[in-house]
């Protein structure tokens, strides 16, 4: 796990070739970042299923709960298959400007 500290948030990375592997150590320091955005970075180059990407729901949504904002980067992954709430968008860019606007929304009580 490759951990990115930038200003408004913190890039986590992986060049594990399983998903599951790369879930139980992101799962054991995830508390490490609980005040924080994150934006995770996972290969395009493994073939994931939409069950891998589901095991990050339940965090997603821990974080949406504390007042932080989760995202997966990943350009494969279809999101018309996910809960509209869980963000899976296929650039850093994109990743970026979720942040910006749930922090907006944030501010406004929504």
């Amino acid at each position: 796990m490759i951990v990115e500290k930038k200003e408004t948030y913190s890039l986590i990375s992986t060049k594990e070739n399983s998903i599951q592997v790369f879930y139980k150590s992101f799962e054991k320091q995830v508390d490490n970042f609980k005040n924080e955005n994150l934006i995770l970075e996972l290969s395009n180059f493994i073939n994931y299923k939409k069950e891998d990407f589901l095991l990050f729901l339940e965090i997603a949504q821990e974080k949406k709960n504390n007042g932080t904002s989760f995202v997966i980067v990943n350009a494969k992954a279809n999101i018309d298959d996910f809960p509209e709430d869980f963000n899976i968008v296929p650039t850093i860019i994109e990743a970026e400007d979720i942040l910006e606007m749930e922090a907006i929304e944030r501010e406004l009580g929504f």
